[in-house]
């Protein structure tokens, strides 16, 4: 049987409105001036620790104001958080045929309570959160640990994902993978690194399906 692992934000589901607010009410919380949204969006895919880092916040203050970020996005992201179009038909039609997982650098607890509410966790027999590994993607630790909880073949495996981060990590863990435009990476960056990609995840699917019968 195949296995397909997904990255989830910009992949299954949308959560911009609930990171920008976060962040903002994290940065604000610090008195610092809050960077331009579109500069948070580019970084989306990236642990918050990287991301906070790139954004120039203090190694010292990193801690503390993930801290703040994650109180404030716990209160907002069901309320802030939609599926993507055709992400539901996407886990509907993989289920048929692979066993799925979900490699995210969100945090996995959290990940875990936004997917039960959204009903969507029942399709997935892992989840791979930021706490699970020492090495995020693009490591490839993220991927090789999910495999090793699924018990799959690497060579009946496809990782898909928005970022050039799933895709690298995907190359890295020797697994097959497939990107999508509805998320955060630029489709010619995207393309640098995988031949397979398309428009969303269930034309991802429907490729993967395509490419295995």
């Amino acid at each position: 049987m195949a296995t397909i692992l997904f990255d989830l934000d910009g992949t299954l589901i949308d959560s911009t409105e609930a990171i920008l607010e976060s962040f903002e009410q994290s940065f604000k919380n610090f008195g610092i001036k809050t960077p331009d949204d579109e500069v948070i969006k580019s970084l989306i895919g990236y642990p918050l620790d990287i991301m906070y880092a790139k954004l120039g916040v203090q190694a010292q203050n990193i801690d503390e104001i993930i801290g703040a970020y994650k109180r404030h996005y716990r209160k907002v992201s069901r309320e802030k958080t939609t599926l993507l179009p055709y992400a539901k038909e996407a886990m509907e039609e993989a289920s048929r045929f692979a066993t799925l997982g979900i490699v995210t650098t969100k945090t996995k607890r959290y990940s875990i309570e936004l997917l039960e509410y959204m009903d969507i966790m029942k399709y997935f027999k892992a989840l791979i959160g930021r706490e699970d590994v020492t090495n995020p993607k693009p490591h490839p630790e993220p991927i090789l640990k999910a495999l090793s909880l699924l018990s799959a073949d690497k060579n009946s495996t496809w990782m898909v994902g928005d970022t050039v981060m799933d895709l690298k990590s995907a190359k890295s863990a020797e697994i097959k993978s497939v990107g999508v435009t509805c998320g955060y990476g630029e489709k010619k960056e995207l393309e640098s690194l995988s031949q397979n990609v398309f428009a969303n995840s269930f034309d991802a699917v429907k490729f993967i399906s395509g490419a295995i019968n």
